[in-house]
């Protein structure tokens, strides 16, 4: 096999966990610490006043 095989082939696995890592990023960009989502918090609180 030709060296661009071999690269090709560590190419895959390295978008697939960069892409995971911007998934899982901004999934957890969505909860607070107690694990309420941040947009219906604040929503609730706008309810409030």
């Amino acid at each position: 096999m030709s060296i661009g095989d071999y690269l090709y082939m560590a190419a895959i696995p390295l978008f697939a966990w960069m892409t995971f890592l911007i998934i899982r990023g901004n999934f957890q960009r969505k909860f607070n610490d107690d694990g309420e989502r941040i947009d219906l918090v604040e929503k609730d609180k706008d309810k409030e006043k």
